[in-house]
């Protein structure tokens, strides 16, 4: 693979490395580095966060490095703010971009910290403004394409060129690592810039500007308030998810617990209908329809067409994130400020069907989902999605939907198989948390598979209760599902294995 070849490096580069204090004289194109030096042993912390105890006591781990500070200017209208982190000591050899999530406007200390550790030389990006609102994108175009798309691809340019100026040598191979929308952010790169990263982990993938979710937000949203009865209180969740796992659980043959698979299953909430006007332990008529519209899929009425997938039987317990008093402010921020105009718009002032009429003015090409990655794969890139089937930001179905869609635009199953993978968790929430085993290293077996040519066939997964671990499991690659093999504890992944239902 040439590995190298899109190592734009637009600088007088000297023999050999260069110290970190000489990165801040480098001539970058669109770029000016605002500070280089080194950060000592322990001495680094977060701006502008005030630290528990606990989090002070994991940044005062973090080895010696490098902290570089830039901007870079893509456009007249472009102020895109990157760090990148570079190890003063055991680089492993390999860049890592890190993602954001929602809306951005942040640089990921969280991300760097964990790369650093793990001896990559790491960058994030706020991706062109600060703050967690779209209001940065209002009367600025180019600074909404800076958010889509532009502004990962400009920082995975010009940290590259750094790299390859502090060590004296360009990175062997690059990574991303993103989940919500660092996830799209990642699936965004791997089709519009393919030559970006080697190896991408994306999960639960999706961004604020891929308007079928935003549509779905909508409709959740509606949905539990279309009359004052139909809302469910938040102290019903837990019945709900009583009675889905009573349905669902044992439907992949043992009863674990888990769902493995929620679409093998029919969950109908009407079996907890109140026999009188009410109770703590039962549903309105109201909150039934509320309940099967949260599991429905989101449609245009008037055609049938599927906007997005609903969520899924086992989800219950995080139903507040999206189907509270108010929709979660992602959801309504692009149609407060690029759609409408209007910061006080209110999702019940339209109806659905009307709503996903409106223009809105965003681009399609600004959504990650397109699954044409054809580009990607014939330069050897691997592509490891994963998601949680208990999700309640991104519904799951739609990292189901995108797979199979990029199987049938690529067409070629040989590269296919080759290139990606996705791995549902079970009980999984967004990213992380939840019933099931939710923490795993999903970058090891990325590596193993651009580096060596070993794809992924499973990836071991844990839950931990008050600290400990206490149940493991395979994830595996759709659509197989962990199988129990008929003995030991069903709480160690050694005795299951991947099968094809």
């Amino acid at each position: 693979m040439a590995r190298h070849a899109l190592f734009l490096i637009v600088l007088c580069i000297p023999v050999g490395a260069a110290t970190c204090d000489n990165l801040a004289s480098l001539k970058l194109a669109r770029t000016t580095i605002t500070a280089a030096k080194v950060v000592a042993s322990g001495e680094f912390r977060p701006p502008g966060s005030a630290l528990d105890a606990e989090a002070l006591a994991r940044y005062q781990t973090l080895p010696a490095f490098c902290r570089v500070q830039g901007v870079i200017q893509a456009s007249g209208d472009s102020k895109i703010e990157f760090e990148l982190w570079l190890p003063t000591e055991k680089w492993n050899g390999r860049f890592l971009g890190v993602g954001n999530g929602g809306w951005a406007g942040f640089i990921n200390y969280g991300g760097l910290f964990g790369a650093l550790r793990q001896g990559y030389a790491t960058a994030s990006t706020d991706t062109g403004h600060t703050g967690a609102s779209a209001e940065f994108a209002v009367g600025h175009p180019e600074k909404l394409i800076d958010f889509a798309y532009r502004g990962v691809h400009e920082m995975a340019l010009q940290s590259k060129s750094i790299v390859a100026a502090f060590f004296g040598r360009p990175s062997q191979y690059s990574y991303w690592n993103g989940c919500s929308a660092g996830g799209g952010q990642g699936v965004m790169e791997a089709w519009r810039y393919p030559n970006d990263f080697d190896g991408i982990l994306a999960g639960s993938s999706g961004n604020p500007l891929t308007m079928d979710a935003e549509y779905w937000w909508m409709w959740v949203a509606q949905a539990v308030h279309s009359t004052p009865d139909s809302f469910i209180p938040p102290e019903k969740y837990s019945i709900i998810h009583a009675a889905a796992l009573e349905a669902c659980d044992a439907a992949d043959g043992l009863r674990d617990g888990l769902i493995q698979d929620p679409t093998l299953c029919r969950f109908d909430p009407a079996i907890l209908l109140c026999r009188d006007s009410g109770g703590r332990d039962c549903l309105t008529q109201a909150q039934v329809e509320a309940a099967r519209r949260l599991y429905s899929p989101a449609r245009d009425s008037r055609t049938g067409k599927l906007i997005y997938p609903g969520l899924q039987p086992g989800s219950e317990l995080g139903w507040g994130s999206l189907a509270g008093e108010t929709p979660p402010s992602y959801a309504t921020e692009i149609f407060r400020h690029l759609v409408f105009k209007d910061p006080k718009w209110d999702f019940r002032s339209i109806p659905f069907d009307s709503l996903i009429a409106v223009p809105t003015g965003i681009p399609a090409s600004f959504s990650p989902m397109n699954p044409d990655l054809k580009a990607f794969f014939q330069r050897r890139g691997k592509l490891l999605l994963y998601h949680g089937w208990n999700d309640t930001v991104n519904a799951p179905g739609s990292s189901v939907a995108y797979y199979r869609s990029v199987l049938k635009t690529v067409g070629n199953e040989a590269m296919t198989q080759d290139s990606i993978r996705l791995f549902m968790a079970p009980g999984m929430g967004h990213c992380r948390g939840g019933e099931g085993p939710n923490t795993f290293d999903g970058m090891t077996p990325l590596r193993a598979w651009v580096e060596r040519g070993e794809a992924p066939t499973s990836i071991i997964a844990s839950h931990s209760t008050a600290g400990k671990s206490d149940r493991t499991r395979p994830l595996c690659p759709y659509p197989e599902l962990a199988t129990y093999k008929g003995s030991g504890s069903i709480d160690d992944a050694s005795n299951f294995v991947c099968r094809v239902p």
